[in-house]
């Protein structure tokens, strides 16, 4: 069936495309392709039950408007967002392109979303569908904000109570100066969290592909010492180095989809290889079958999230993608995707 209407969505503006289907997905659409995780698929991560470790990642429900119907298709989480403390409209259109050639996207939204308020009340009336459903927010600043950190204080203490897990999102390339978090200020802010958290609410750091990989242990010694709970690598890469086939790609935005696999896969491994144990990492970027989840998992992913590909390749990807962990698993002999957790490294 989407391949059928898929040739119609491109045809439109992609973001025109994708609040069109919002609306579509708010009435119903999707028990059309409805779809439950085996439950071999289980797995539990910072003390959070998940039905399977496929998780749409942040971006897709700005607005916490519709994830109690993505589940249908089978996904075992949905992090909501990026949010931010008052409402903003990000950064002037067109702001979304699509590189067909390449199965990619590059955005550079800004952070467009309806601010705290209407947010935490989505989600709030959402969740009351399905309490079992496993819900993130990703959080981030305004962009005029004087109180960058004060902005992300804020969020914590609004959402924690109605979702599962927070994500700090310091790795957006699409707001100013918010990656100097990464680089020299991710201490500070973790501090001011640690000091400043109202509950155990797990909360994730989400980092970018493009850091240099001394970052990359800064950022996890920050995130271990202030007691943060996880990582998840990676946000949109910056970087235009990739061999990229379609024309008049824009200079500006966060390139995600298949040309990022290879990169985000490389600084997953590096930071499974400093965090070990220590705290669980949601792999992101490229993921397009249960191959390349599955391959997530064994460089140190204990949840594993994707968007990009469920554009082009429609519902039905996720239902697939969980079968194939099933297959896998069969394959490598084992019951649980928890015993294949960092079992193999990238060679440097």
């Amino acid at each position: 069936m989407y391949k059928l209407i898929k040739p119609l969505i491109f045809s439109l503006n992609p973001e025109l495309a994708h609040n069109i289907g919002v609306l579509f997905i708010k009435r119903g659409i999707l028990s059309l392709f409805d779809s439950s995780p085996d439950e071999e698929l289980a797995v539990r991560v910072a003390n959070i039950d998940f039905p399977s470790p496929i998780g749409l990642a942040a971006g897709f429900d700005k607005n916490a408007e519709i994830f109690h119907e993505i589940f249908k298709i089978g996904f075992g989480f949905v992090e909501a967002g990026t949010v931010t403390p008052k409402p903003q409209y990000g950064n002037p259109k067109p702001r979304i392109f699509r590189l067909k050639e390449d199965l990619a996207l590059i955005n550079r939204l800004g952070f467009n979303n309806v601010g705290l308020d209407e947010f935490v009340s989505n989600i709030v009336t959402n969740k009351s569908v399905n309490n079992s459903q496993k819900i993130g927010a990703n959080l981030g600043p305004n962009k005029d904000s004087v109180d960058r950190i004060g902005d992300y204080l804020e969020g914590i203490r609004r959402v924690s109570k109605v979702v599962d897990y927070i994500t700090i999102n310091v790795s957006s390339p699409n707001t100013e100066n918010l990656r100097d978090f990464e680089n020299s200020n991710i201490a500070e802010l973790l501090k001011e969290i640690e000091n400043n958290r109202v509950d155990d609410t797990p909360i994730f750091i989400k980092i970018s592909p493009d850091v240099e990989n001394k970052q990359i242990s800064s950022v996890i010694e920050a995130t271990i010492k202030h007691k943060m709970n996880g990582l998840i690598v990676s946000n949109t890469s910056k970087d235009r180095k990739f061999r990229l086939k379609s024309k008049n790609i824009p200079k500006d935005g966060g390139l995600s989809g298949s040309p990022i696999l290879s990169l985000s896969n490389e600084k997953l491994s590096f930071a499974y290889s400093i965090a070990k144990s220590s705290i669980p990492i949601i792999g992101v970027g490229g993921v397009s079958s249960g191959a390349d989840a599955y391959k997530k998992i064994k460089l140190g992913a204990s949840l594993v999230q994707l968007y990009t590909s469920l554009i082009y390749e429609g519902p039905f990807l996720i239902s697939k993608i969980n079968n194939d962990l099933i297959e896998l698993m069969k394959l490598d002999g084992v019951s649980s995707l928890s015993e294949v957790v960092g079992t193999t490294r990238l060679r440097s």
